[in-house]
């Protein structure tokens, strides 16, 4: 697979996991399941971006109150021009971190529950990752992803609805919609504000012709350097050991985890504690510019979604506690 060279500016990197379809967003309390396809459930409600809405400037991270945590070690840009692949599972020209140095990456979101622990304890931590967001999951909880942004965070696209795009029974037109419409979709939870063009394969399965296509269209791939299995482990002990061991072994990496799999964000206090303790740095990773999506899959998107016309206000400024 040929993948162009994109420039890595600095200003202060294992194998693949199985592809599952995500169920309709689960009842209050329960817990998310992996589950055969079912169809979208309908959206919360929020307001479709004006088409001449521009991307804003992403957000800093809020200042750190903790002496004591991981925090950034550093935060590098990525110029995604030609679709640059990062992760030495599958791509092994752009080895820009150094020894004991992570990117934390999370997979599958928002979802309820898991996505705010893990924000909340990378807020702890002053720290920060990359998070792949599948486009139906976006569109069931846009305030999730909005607090996502807000953090500070990087947010790029996992596909409409975590199709494996190496499926035979996908045609060209049908995967092709797969990526388009998972940022469209990220975008519109957004508010209209664009991602990054930072894209990751379900189960980093990268068919030759859609590296080619996501080049020419400058958006970068992200493989992983080490996969923790979270969704895999009965217990989130399971999840520490498996990043730790591989960690030791290779010695620096983007790590792949998932923000919807509730292990995960119950193990990750104690994963960010060990890193920190064996002394890893974490590295930011920054677009230069936000993915520019494309109109018609803007409009196939909202089609699919079947989205009301709403008040496109903050939930802050439409719902007021007046008594507790």
């Amino acid at each position: 697979m040929r993948v162009a060279t994109g420039l890595i500016v600095a200003i202060s990197l294992c194998v693949p996991g199985i592809a599952w379809s995500q169920s309709a967003p689960p009842k209050a309390g329960a817990a998310p399941q992996s589950a055969a396809p079912q169809a979208a459930p309908a959206p919360a409600p929020a307001a479709a971006a004006p088409a001449q809405m521009q991307a804003q400037a992403q957000p800093a991270r809020p200042p750190c109150n903790n002496p004591n945590a991981l925090g950034v070690a550093r935060t590098v840009e990525i110029d995604t021009t030609g679709g640059p692949g990062f992760g030495f599972e599958h791509f092994k020209e752009l080895d820009f971190l150094r020894d004991h140095e992570v990117v934390l990456t999370f997979d599958d979101g928002p979802w309820p529950e898991n996505t705010p622990s893990v924000l909340k304890t990378l807020a702890d931590e002053c720290t920060t990752g990359i998070f792949f967001s599948i486009g139906k999951h976006a569109t069931y909880y846009p305030e999730i992803l909005k607090q996502v942004y807000a953090a500070g965070h990087t947010i790029g696209s996992h596909t409409w609805s975590h199709a494996n795009l190496n499926d035979k029974k996908l045609n060209d037109q049908q995967r092709k919609e797969e990526i388009e419409k998972g940022f469209s979709a990220v975008k519109w939870a957004l508010g209209g504000i664009s991602p990054a063009p930072f894209f990751r394969f379900p189960a980093l399965q990268h068919p030759p012709e859609l590296v080619t296509y996501l080049g020419n269209r400058n958006i970068a791939i992200f493989s992983c350097d080490l996969d923790s299995f979270d969704f895999k482990a009965s217990k989130p002990q399971t999840v520490i050991d498996n990043v730790m061991r591989k960690l030791d072994k290779l010695g620096k990496g983007i790590i792949l985890m998932h923000d919807f799999q509730k292990h995960t964000a119950e193990a990750l206090p104690e994963l960010l504690k060990r890193l920190k303790d064996s002394g890893y740095k974490v590295v930011a990773m920054r677009a230069k510019a936000p993915v520019q999506t494309l109109p018609d899959y803007d409009q196939a998107m909202l089609k699919e979604i079947k989205l009301p016309t709403v008040s496109s206000r903050p939930v802050s400024s439409v719902v007021t506690e007046v008594s507790q």
